[in-house]
């Protein structure tokens, strides 16, 4: 059954989608996670914030002459936000907590609202929830509160709100077999869960429910099987029937070899998704060529090589469903 978009909502989906209605956009809204790649790369303890904010510039004002559009962050990304090359903008909410310890609470930016992200130029609200369905009951119950505020607010403001699920560990084990096994439940569930219509969500930005590092038969199997390739199509056949609303797929760190396979895997299954948020499957090998030589040779490097990493992507995304099949006419705001 089709869901109904406002005519803002309709038209922030629009502007971060290709012509056929498939999101084919960049995601550049790492924070701390980035700061600190570079300063590692560089052999130091820590990099100042300009050299974030240079980074995402540099990959924005190449990469998005290439992708339909780009997520970026209010504490490095606005200065990105205007090298766009027209490229729909997408902006994150939340404040990053990737490296907190389990449960991984959400904590927005106390001077941002959706009002104020709408008024610096965003198409759409992202915000990223850590969540399983296996955390203590009161846990969980807190964070559906937080997001159904959030949902509340783009509907007042009529913008798409965007919500990216990552699944964890109770544990923090997110790299154990034990987790894998357990991922393509985690991801089934929050979907379920999320797409109840009093959250308002109107686009998911979901792992892939499985490791292809752990799928018998891809180019990527590290020898312990988690699930079989008849057993992984289908946990990625399960996601789709999980939920009415699109979704996009994120990299989650991957190679862009490994994660190109994984799409392959889905339109190999037949399974839907509506296109993808990828970042550091494009991005992440110029982190080190920044680091090493500077803003010319990472120039000279996203020209070359991440405009090829960003090429593979989107033929892989050309097996993506439109997300228009999804949505009935609009609703008057």
């Amino acid at each position: 059954m089709p869901f109904f978009l406002t005519p803002g909502k309709m038209h922030g989906l629009q502007s971060i989608s290709d012509q056929r209605g498939v999101v084919a956009a960049l995601a550049l809204d790492q924070r701390g996670i980035l700061r600190k790649a570079i300063a590692n790369a560089k052999g130091v303890e820590d990099v100042p914030a300009e050299a974030v904010v240079e980074f995402k510039e540099l990959v924005t004002s190449v990469l998005t002459h290439h992708a339909s559009a780009i997520l970026l962050d209010p504490e490095y990304g606005l200065p990105a936000a205007k090298h766009r090359n027209a490229a729909g903008l997408l902006l994150a909410y939340e404040q990053s907590c990737y490296n907190a310890a389990p449960p991984r609470m959400p904590i927005l930016y106390d001077n941002w609202s959706v009002r104020r992200v709408k008024e610096a130029g965003a198409d759409c609200v992202k915000i990223l929830l850590h969540y399983t369905p296996f955390e203590r009951p009161e846990i969980n119950d807190i964070k559906c509160a937080w997001t159904e505020r959030i949902g509340d607010e783009c509907r007042a403001e009529d913008i798409p709100f965007v919500l990216e699920l990552l699944g964890y560990d109770l544990d923090g084990k997110e790299k154990s077999p034990a987790y894998a096994k357990l991922k393509p439940e985690i991801v089934v569930r929050s979907v379920e869960e999320f797409s109840k219509e009093r959250y308002s969500v109107d686009l998911l930005k979901i792992e892939v429910p499985i490791q292809l590092g752990l799928v018998s038969g891809s180019r990527f199997f590290k020898g312990e099987e988690a699930y079989s390739r008849f057993e992984a199509r289908d946990h990625l056949h399960r996601v789709g029937s999980a939920t009415s609303k699109p979704f996009v797929y994120l990299s989650a760190g991957v190679s862009n070899a490994e994660f190109i396979e994984t799409l392959e895997f889905a339109a190999e299954c037949g399974s839907r998704f509506n296109g993808v948020l990828c970042g550091r499957a494009t991005w992440q090998d110029g982190v080190m060529v920044y680091a090493q030589h500077g803003a010319r040779a990472l120039e000279d490097w996203l020209g070359a090589m991440g405009r090829e990493n960003i090429a593979r992507v989107n033929r892989a995304v050309q097996a993506a469903q439109s997300w228009r099949e999804l949505v009935g006419q609009p609703a008057h705001a």
